[in-house]
């Protein structure tokens, strides 16, 4: 993982050398070299942005809803469980009180009893792994939804501001140092939130307070 990092930067300083040595530079007569030269008190400014992705994820509303949606999907699953789970403690504590209480007319109907237990609490393992699948499955689904959404406005954005890329950055570990002009995060947020409205989650609450 480290080395896709590092791959990345070595990538993104390459492609910003590229940009200067384009859009700034005038070669040297009667050579192959070329020499960046700026006018007193300008600073070029490149044809690059970056979003920082934590902040879009933290206020742009569809993630704020497919977050929410995932978060309901992953509670119905723990109160599945909690339920099989009590099913299986109580059934084990009603075998363990008829046991000491010699409750059982034969060993072999107790026998039959604690084999019936084992049952549900194989049941129990195996319908907690299939819910975890399933909810890793979701959210795998709601990423793809998510990335496609963002990628999708993405393009209709940059129609009219015209950028040749457009970094992303988490935890400032992909761009470690930058100019804020770079930065078009809240433009960023703004555009895809008057796209797809207002979150479900925060009108909800609204209307609860009314």
């Amino acid at each position: 993982m480290k080395n896709n990092y590092v791959i990345s930067g070595i990538l993104a300083a390459a492609l910003i050398l590229l940009y200067i040595l384009h859009f700034t530079s005038t070669p040297k007569n009667g050579g192959d070299h070329v020499k960046v030269q700026y006018a007193a008190g300008d600073s070029a400014t490149l044809p690059i942005a970056y979003v920082n992705v934590d902040s879009l994820l933290m206020n742009y509303n569809f993630a704020t809803d497919l977050n929410e949606a995932l978060m309901r999907i992953e509670e119905n699953s723990r109160a599945s469980l909690t339920q099989k789970e009590r099913q299986v403690q109580t059934a084990a504590q009603e075998f363990q009180r008829k046991l000491e209480n010699n409750a059982f007319l034969t060993q072999q109907r107790a026998e039959e009893e604690q084999r019936r237990i084992q049952r549900m609490g194989e049941e129990y393992q195996n319908m907690a792994q299939k819910l975890g699948n399933e909810l890793q499955v979701e959210q795998q689904k709601l990423n793809m939804q998510l990335s496609d959404s963002i990628r999708g406005a993405l393009k209709d954005y940059n129609a009219t501001r015209n950028f040749d890329v457009i970094l992303s950055n988490t935890s400032s570990d992909n761009i470690l140092l930058s100019h804020p002009k770079y930065d078009i995060t809240d433009e960023v947020i703004v555009f895809l939130n008057k796209r797809y409205g207002p979150a479900t989650t925060v009108a909800t609450s609204e209307e609860k307070k009314k």
